[in-house]
């Protein structure tokens, strides 16, 4: 089957985005169609695949397959895109949005230049500092939130605990530049007994009561230029930790995005997509390179 395709990025967190509403039946079984696409050598390349699809109880309903094909619940540059793409393509013009996740329904307010979408300000909800619902096999020790002590690779860490509606594990470390975020990272996101649906890893270094530097490994997609959920999990954990104000900057790879963990409890993210390209693919093709492109560690 052939169909239209946008590749779009978010500080350099780079998805294919496909219109469910025209083609809804390629996001059953969308794992496979995720690898072949994502696969940055045979295929389109990017961090994963996101169908925007109609919804019963938002403006639209966005799903998330990261490049191993895993689905997420939920992504902060993926979810700035999805309204980019509703609004630039004419599917939903409106400067405010609903849309809904495996995180539930997310509201969004655009700002608009002429026919475009140029930043959105993303309201990411409560975060969740219990580990029973991140999950992870651990206990609330600091009163209302949790630090965990792990050994990846030989190296200790103390890691806190936020759910943006995604599991999060923030790593405070005096240098993030010359870390090895795949080596320990990818050690971390797999301890299974730890977290039993794997968990996404931020490092961050302090700059200043509201700045940090952060780098992260994505469950599902290793290390990526920038992650919004992760983003704001990590100024949730550097608030709890004493280390920051509650508005803070947060300089990624790929750029910077704007969080400020409110008064009323919710998370606010601020930042920008765009459109790289568009393209026609074939659904066969990058299906076979899921199942025949060769496996790189």
């Amino acid at each position: 089957m052939r169909f239209d395709f946008t590749k779009m990025q978010a500080l350099g967190n780079d998805y294919i985005f496909i219109n469910g509403f025209k083609y809804g039946e390629l996001s059953v079984g969308a794992e496979k169609l995720a690898i072949g696409m994502s696969d940055r050598h045979f295929g389109i390349g990017g961090d994963g695949i996101i169908f925007v699809l109609p919804s019963e109880s938002a403006d639209a309903r966005m799903r998330i397959f990261n490049a191993d094909g895993s689905e997420a619940e939920m992504c902060g540059n993926g979810i700035r895109q999805a309204a980019k793409y509703l609004y630039d393509k004419s599917i939903l013009r409106r400067d405010k949005m609903a849309i809904d996740t495996g995180a539930g329904v997310k509201q969004i307010a655009l700002e608009i230049s002429g026919n475009t979408m140029t930043r959105a300000t993303v309201d990411m909800g409560e975060p969740v500092l219990d580990p029973r619902y991140l999950p992870a096999n651990a206990e609330l020790n600091r009163g209302e939130y949790t630090v965990i002590s792990l050994k990846p690779e030989g190296r200790d860490f103390d890691f806190t605990l936020v759910s943006m509606g995604n599991p999060h594990a923030v790593a405070f470390v005096n240098e993030v530049c010359g870390m090895d975020v795949r080596k320990y990272g990818r050690a971390v996101e797999t301890m299974t007994d730890v977290f039993p649906r794997r968990t996404n890893v931020e490092f961050i270094e302090m700059i200043s009561p509201n700045e940090i530097r952060m780098r992260v490994w994505e469950r599902g997609s290793g290390e990526t230029l920038a992650c919004g959920t992760g983003a704001s999990a990590s100024v949730v954990a550097a608030v709890l930790n004493g280390l920051t104000e509650r508005k803070v900057t947060v300089r990624l790879l790929g750029g910077d995005l704007m969080i400020d963990w409110m008064d009323n409890n919710h998370v606010a993210m601020t930042g920008g997509a765009e459109i790289a390209f568009e393209g026609e693919g074939d659904t066969d093709y990058f299906l076979n390179i899921a199942d025949n492109a060769p496996k790189q560690d």
